[in-house]
């Protein structure tokens, strides 16, 4: 019978976890992103300021301006789309921090299809 206070103790404490979470410092920055296309893992490098955004790709630049919901979320509209699909903004979300890197999911705006990735900052 005494392992069952110990056992809804112990519960307690794992569920009150949170996570870090600072997300003003990389509000700002040079960040690398890797994800997998068409079977390789690609590597995307991004400099971030308050409300613009570079993206290195492939050899290609692109810009996008940045409008802050709040110190975790933003939304990512292409200023040079060049189809449909690049009109279409995207909802960013920080969800953990940890050392130099962050977990976020995002979106396009209006859509329930949510991903996730880790960025690294490297400056």
């Amino acid at each position: 019978m005494k392992k069952l206070p110990i056992a809804f103790l112990l519960l307690s404490l794992v569920s009150c976890f949170q996570p870090e979470r600072n997300c003003e410092k990389f509000r700002t920055g040079r960040f690398e992103f890797e994800t997998y296309l068409d079977g390789e893992i690609v590597k995307t490098t991004f400099v971030r300021n308050d409300s613009i955004e570079v993206d290195y790709f492939n050899n290609k630049v692109d810009s996008s301006s940045i409008r802050w919901i709040n110190d975790c979320e933003y939304i990512l509209k292409n200023m040079n789309p060049k189809n449909m699909a690049e009109e279409k903004p995207l909802h960013m979300k920080i969800l953990t921090t940890k050392g130099d890197t962050y977990t976020f999911e995002y979106s396009v705006v209006g859509e329930d299809k949510k991903k996730k990735g880790t960025a690294k900052k490297i400056d």
